[in-house]
């Protein structure tokens, strides 16, 4: 016995596909069989051991109508499988169905939606890798630079030695800020030996190797925003509309977790702006789409070239993650982290691409 009258359509813009079949009268008939016989073993009837109560008194009991709705639903659950797979549909949820209503001697007919596995045609990744980091710029601190650094510092000092004075902080940092130069303390040996340092010299050293080293993961992370807008510009993407709302479930909960930082909660928040989740959420749709696309194509890549995490790297993140969220799924914590570090080994092999 087969499903009959069976119909198929892809909604390209979900990114789902929809099956529409028949379950003829005398294959719905077996699985009311079997539905009756899988009901009865855990029957609790009155007068009858689980299990021994005959099939007269279930029928009379749970009524045709409820041993129909199990023999559709076991149907459903045997057959689907096997049209999606003969019409080459990979998905990657359960089915969503819906049924007429059954009844006895006549065909039924359903409907099942399911998000299909996203697509994804790279471009030559290779070559657009190279092309952004042949060229890499020098990365060098200016004296103005440094001059600026350390002048911030020395209005960081003024503040905190105001503060300590009993100067109320609001006036200490509005007085520091407004001070001349000349006016502000000099980071001396005695300041900076306080914070690690054996002298104002070796202090200033570092601070200037500091600047350097941020200036270069600011380039780095510049020149990795390039490569992946452009992968992801030249890439055919197509994904579920599922995996747009797990990212935009993402950004919610990094806000949600932000706020509570600072003491604020969602909702204080969406007062504050005048907008409600509804409307914040689809301010982040483009950005939702970008981030689910980028993961897509850093996957795809990390399959091409067979990257995965460095085990130790993921063991030692992990222990300190555990002792940080004591209460995190320990499964969902190390899927997530494995992630994180599989992208970032991606894009280190994009940049090592010569």
């Amino acid at each position: 016995m087969q499903l009959q009258n069976v119909k198929v359509a892809r909604d390209d813009v979900a990114w789902e596909a929809e099956v529409r079949a028949e379950i003829p009268a005398e294959m719905l008939a077996h699985y009311r069989t079997a539905a009756l016989k899988e009901i009865q073993k855990t029957a609790k009837l009155d007068g009858f051991r689980p299990g021994k109560a005959p099939e007269e008194q279930i029928l009379q009991v749970y009524g045709e109508g409820a041993i129909l709705r199990e023999a559709v639903q076991q149907a459903i659950q045997h057959e689907l499988p096997e049209l999606f797979a003969a019409q080459k549909l990979l998905i990657i949820e359960s089915p969503r169905v819906t049924t007429d209503t059954p009844e006895s001697g006549k065909s039924l007919t359903f409907t099942a939606r399911a998000a299909l596995a996203p697509s994804v045609e790279l471009p030559d990744y290779k070559k657009i890798a190279k092309k952004h980091t042949e060229t890499k710029e020098e990365i060098a601190v200016s004296d103005d630079e440094h001059i600026q650094a350390l002048t911030h510092l020395r209005r960081e000092r003024a503040r905190i030695d105001k503060i300590e004075a009993g100067t109320e902080a609001q006036k200490a940092a509005e007085e520091s800020r407004a001070a001349e130069t000349k006016d502000l303390p000099e980071l001396d040996d005695t300041f900076v030996q306080s914070l690690g340092y054996e002298s104002a010299e070796k202090f200033s050293e570092a601070l200037r190797v500091n600047i350097k080293t941020e200036k270069e993961m600011q380039a780095r992370e510049k020149r990795r925003a390039l490569i992946l807008d452009e992968l992801v510009k030249d890439s055919k993407i197509s994904y579920p509309a599922a995996l747009r709302e797990y990212e935009l479930d993402d950004m919610e909960a990094r806000l949600k977790d932000d706020l509570s930082r600072v003491g604020q909660t969602l909702e204080s928040y969406f007062a504050q702006t005048k907008k409600t989740r509804e409307q914040v959420r689809a301010e982040w749709k483009d950005a939702a789409d970008k981030r689910a696309k980028v993961r897509l194509v850093l996957t795809e890549i990390a399959r091409k070239e067979a990257i995965e995490p460095d085990e130790k790297a993921l063991d030692h993140q992990l222990e300190h993650a555990r002792k940080a969220y004591p209460q995190a799924d320990p499964v969902a914590l190390r899927a997530h982290i494995a992630h994180a570090l599989r992208n970032d080994a991606v894009l280190k092999f994009l940049e090592s691409v010569t």
